[in-house]
């Protein structure tokens, strides 16, 4: 959701060689509202980039990021009211199973980023050394889930000879007190807060284990056949935000700041952040920069059907394409 930084840099310079000429001007922008999922945070900080260097503004494109946990996006991109949302991969299945007529067009997060930590006391190293123990989740809903039953699934640990307990999202203070042995979180969060507080921590991350499909970009079917210039745009410029989150970590933190609220100001939680970043870096690099991969989707669709919630396999055609990153070289 690693390693591949060269490839990364080199789309940064041929991206930046294609720009426009003249960007357009205010008056010719098309306003898109984009649900991101989540609070802001410097992990957005490819979309930041893209606002900050008018990438998106060269595509004709004026972006407005929707935090509200309220907003579906995946239910308001699949009936045809917004273009695009920030999405987890294993929910496009799930969608097109419902009927939404949904496709995943760019995948930002080469690995999936949920993990389960412990205190390195508890020498838990393996998906089997948590057979008999307490296992804190988050709620048995969501990525977070989905993650540790690709986790279980892939290792074949049967979840029922696990004690797992729904915590909400108190997994770092739940470890620190004892309440759970293990507890599952994102890999890029709760394992560097505890860290922060003096502890040792054992992470088994799922990536490591099972490849699925991550966060990424949605659109629908009507947008692709009647916008498809729409898509290009978009995903064109995120990739240039993207390329030069990787190739710059400083920038990245930099232009952060200037939509994230607070980041900045103070420099213990700051260096939490930086920690984020450069952890979410490493989970966005692999392979050819936004392309899916189609091996991950046909395992995250054996997942989920191991998990009951989908029914049948789906056409990989029909959950993704690669065609606006290939455009975007």
């Amino acid at each position: 959701m690693k390693r591949v930084v060269l490839a990364v840099v080199i789309g940064a310079v041929v991206l930046a060689g294609c720009g426009s000429a003249a960007a357009p001007t205010t008056a010719e922008l098309t306003k898109i509202r984009l649900p991101m999922g989540y609070i802001a945070n410097v992990q957005y900080a490819p979309f930041y980039i893209a606002v900050d260097k008018g990438y998106f503004k060269e595509a004709g494109l004026d972006i407005e990021f929707d935090y509200r946990f309220e907003t579906d996006g995946m239910k308001l991109v699949g009936a045809n009211q917004l273009p695009f949302a920030v999405v987890s991969g294993e929910q496009v299945p799930l969608a097109r199973q419902q009927g939404l007529p949904v496709v995943y067009v760019m995948h930002w997060w080469k690995k999936y980023p949920v993990a389960v930590v412990s205190l390195a006391d508890k020498n838990l190293k393996t998906p089997a050394d948590l057979v008999g123990k307490s296992v804190g989740l988050p709620g048995f809903f969501g990525a977070s889930y989905a993650g540790w039953r690709g986790l279980l699934y892939k290792a074949g640990v049967n979840e029922a000879d696990i004690k797992t307990q729904d915590i909400g999202f108190t997994q770092v203070a739940a470890l620190q007190q004892g309440k759970v042995d293990a507890a599952v979180v994102y890999v890029n969060n709760e394992p560097i807060q505890l860290r922060a507080a003096g502890l040792d921590v054992n992470v088994i991350a799922v990536s490591d284990v099972v490849t699925m499909v991550a966060n990424g970009i949605v659109t629908n079917e009507q947008t692709i056949k009647d916008k498809p210039e729409l898509v290009r745009g978009f995903v064109r410029a995120l990739l240039r935000g993207l390329a030069d989150a990787v190739a710059d970590p400083e920038l990245a933190f930099n232009t952060s700041k200037k939509f994230v609220e607070g980041l900045g100001s103070d420099p213990a939680k700051d260096d939490i952040q930086r920690q984020v970043l450069a952890e979410s870096i490493k989970l966005w690099q692999g392979g050819v920069p936004g392309a899916s991969d189609p091996a991950a989707w046909d395992t995250t669709q054996d997942v989920l059907m191991n998990m009951g919630l989908l029914t049948a396999k789906i056409d990989n055609a029909q959950l993704f394409t690669n065609q606006f990153v290939e455009a975007a070289k």
